[in-house]
């Protein structure tokens, strides 16, 4: 969407584009201990699953892997793609469009909360704090869906540091 704005300089009307924020989500599942939830240490406070926001000229997948090990300091394989969360109304800050992943991590042990996370922790699917940030508990609906077996995972990009 354009809208047209004034000029600081000149005063003419100049073009900007109203799009949406590219983010991305990861849901960091262990079998044993369940998915990672961070509290998060901004505005909007609560609980949310790990992420962020995608840097230009950064993929999708290489902005889940560097969000993962800022936030939680976990090294997180991508498993798949969960799906694209793009409502207007998803993030109280502006208009985010957010590919949510679901990954592992390698040493589930090494979890420390960092960055814009004050908390990081394992939650059990059926002990998940309520209510979460964002639309986070429409996500993990989503994910309890796959581990159900009622839905899958699309593939992602494979060598995507490179691309």
């Amino acid at each position: 969407m354009q809208k047209h704005i004034p000029c600081p300089h000149c005063g003419g009307l100049i073009a900007v584009y109203c799009n949406p924020a590219p983010t991305v989500d990861v849901i960091i599942h262990d079998p044993a201990r369940g998915v990672v939830l961070i509290e998060r240490a901004n505005p909007p406070y609560g609980h949310a699953l790990p992420g962020g926001f995608i840097d230009e000229g950064e993929p999708a997948e290489a902005a889940a892997v560097r969000e993962m090990r800022e936030e939680t300091s976990l090294d997180v394989t991508l498993d798949g793609l969960l799906g694209v969360y793009s409502h207007p109304g998803r993030d109280p800050r502006m208009h985010t469009m957010s590919v949510v992943f679901v990954g592992h991590a390698a040493t589930p042990d090494a979890l420390c909360a960092g960055d814009d996370a004050q908390k990081a922790a394992f939650y059990a699917l059926d002990a998940v704090p309520e209510p979460l940030a964002f639309d986070h508990t429409h996500i993990l609906e989503d994910f309890r869906a796959v581990l159900r077996g009622e839905r899958s995972l699309a593939p992602i990009q494979k060598n995507f540091e490179t691309v």
